[in-house]
């Protein structure tokens, strides 16, 4: 044991742990604060305490490791209201507030609420440290939660406004580092040989199978594993959006992101399906088109390192708790004769329904990907994007259309290349592309988001300027959030006086916004004009966003269902 103030051990902590960067609004554990200079951890100071939240978020989707971020008791609910993107995509963020001391509570003290309730509706634990001496314990704590498991945000409520009663304070403390929980996921369960056993027969029995892939499988970094068993086994693959890097987009087996933000073609090819096996998917209502895909009565077999997520959204004929990895190696193992399908001639046939399926929905968007318009459609931009990315590109998306057509329209065309998308809140992925870049800044990191999601948080252009965080922003612009087009024209009767003031926005420069915040803009009006953008964007050493103008037109199709 070591005599130490709080904030020592804090910052030491997050050094022992591998944590690069801590993104704050402040006033928050100052006097950590240049502990961790010492340690160099990188402090970086956002505008607001909900871009604090995302670029933590970033960072720790791509690092597959703890995120740091931290507010004082007055903002905290405000850092809670960011930890709602980090909670719906299961990433380890642990969020650090200050409160006012017990005797200051209820008493209507200055700018103080009470943080409990904001923070249990999005995180997976959080503790109260009242003293120097409870650090380590809560501290360690809140790591082996944040990395457990489903993944997900911790929270520690610091006694202090700014936490100042736990960093100031001295204790003997070990700094004790938990080697199996500095990235994820800390440990890899296997499920049971029965349930393997059951499961590889379900799929060999199957007449028209398919997997749906979600986060899980990104998170246990089981790509390999994945291609693996679908190859053996002859069974389609749909992705969800959370897992669209882990499954080739040109593979004879693939099928695309089914659910509401989807591909038609997988959503159909669920609803043909006679089998289902979900692996490492919450099953939730964005995958499942809200739980009317697959449809009733078909099949489902299950696989999550998580029991409770096992049967949640559709009963399930086997499931399987383990980590995704080291159950596909297992299933892989004991594929042999059991996974074989029965009928390999009828599993073709079905294979090659799925193929045409996938190639119909091609063909009937390629004038889409391929359109001269004027303005340019955002399909064609897609298209740009995709052939333009670099190799080891990490493509941040934002929700809404951003979510739609990134998820859609364009293709990972490197094993190598990325993808993190907003799971909840419009104007995530700006920030987070922030934090995605401070954990791999050897990485191209590209944003894909409309004008509407822009205006959110965009003065954190400032911040990735001061903190050297060379992101690349594509901005679908069309001046509005036309994606909330039909809503309003259906409730006025019609493109009626009244009815555009509800969606849409001001026609806005934003190379110029970049530019006067000392990034680097470009705008791009025509197709062939975006691969030199682009280029010259990643080539700026700074900040830098691609304004192109797109046709307010464009308006993803409803899902098929």
């Amino acid at each position: 044991m070591t005599r130490m103030t709080g904030a020592r051990f804090l910052a030491e902590t997050l050094h022992g742990y591998g944590v690069s960067h801590f993104f704050f609004m402040p006033v928050i554990v100052a006097d950590a604060m240049p502990e961790m200079e010492r340690l160099g951890i990188t402090r970086v100071m956002a505008h607001s305490e909900k871009p604090a939240a995302y670029m933590a978020d970033g960072y720790a989707r791509t690092s597959r490791s703890v995120a740091f971020c931290g507010a004082q008791s007055v903002g905290a609910n405000n850092l809670a209201a960011g930890l709602q993107d980090a909670y719906l995509a299961s990433s380890p963020v642990i969020a650090l507030t200050g409160r006012l001391v017990q005797e200051q509570q209820d008493r209507w003290a200055y700018q103080e609420v009470d943080h409990s309730d904001p923070f249990s509706a999005v995180t997976k634990y959080s503790g109260q440290v009242n003293t120097t001496e409870q650090l380590p314990m809560f501290l360690r704590q809140a790591i082996r939660e944040a990395t457990t498991g489903t993944p997900g945000p911790a929270h520690l409520d610091l006694a202090g406004i700014a936490g100042g009663t736990i960093t100031t304070g001295e204790a003997d403390m070990e700094v004790i580092v938990e080697g199996q929980f500095t990235g994820l996921p800390p440990f890899r369960p296997e499920p049971d040989s029965d349930s393997v056993n059951e499961a590889l027969g379900e799929l060999s029995r199957a007449a028209r199978p398919v997997i749906v892939a979600g986060g899980g499988v990104t998170t246990s970094d089981a790509s390999k594993e994945l291609i693996a068993l679908a190859e053996r086994l002859n069974v389609p693959v749909a992705t969800a959006l959370n897992a669209k890097q882990t499954f080739p987009a040109n593979h004879p087996l693939a099928v695309g992101v089914p659910g509401s933000y989807s591909r038609a073609c997988a959503n159909q090819v669920l609803a043909e399906a006679d089998l289902v096996f979900f692996i490492g998917s919450h099953t939730g209502g964005q995958v499942t088109n809200d739980w009317k895909l697959p449809r009733p009565g078909t099949r489902i077999v299950q696989m999550d390192i998580n029991a409770a997520e096992l049967g949640r959204s559709f009963p399930i004929t086997v499931g399987l708790q383990a980590d995704v990895r080291s159950g596909l190696r297992k299933m892989l193992d004991a594929s042999g004769e059991v996974g074989v399908p029965r009928d390999p001639k009828q599993r073709a046939t079905w294979v090659t329904r799925v193929q045409q399926l996938v190639g119909d929905w091609k063909a009937s968007v390629d004038h889409l990907w391929n359109s001269e318009d004027d303005p340019m459609r955002p399909e064609r931009l897609c298209k740009e994007l995709t052939d333009s990315m670099p190799s080891d590109a990490i493509l941040v998306a934002d929700t809404g259309h951003s979510g739609i057509w990134t998820g859609t329209m364009i293709d990972l065309t490197s094993p190598e290349q990325s993808y993190i998308r907003c799971a909840g809140s419009l104007g995530w992925a700006f920030p987070a592309a922030f934090g995605a870049k401070a954990a791999a800044p050897d990485r191209p990191v590209i944003t894909f988001a409309g004008d509407g999601a822009l205006w959110y948080h965009f003065m954190e252009l400032d911040t990735g300027v001061r903190y050297g965080l060379n992101t690349v922003t594509v901005v679908n612009n069309n001046a509005s959030l036309n994606q909330e087009r039909h809503l309003n024209e259906r409730n006025y009767g019609g493109a009626l006086p009244g009815s555009d003031e509800l969606w849409k926005l001001t026609d806005l420069d934003f190379t110029a916004m970049a530019e006067s915040l000392g990034g680097f803009g470009i705008r791009v009006d025509k197709p062939a004009e975006f691969q030199g953008a682009l280029d010259q964007a990643l080539n700026a050493g700074k900040p830098a966003v691609i304004d192109v103008k797109t046709n307010i037109d464009g308006i993803a199709p409803a899902a098929w269902n």
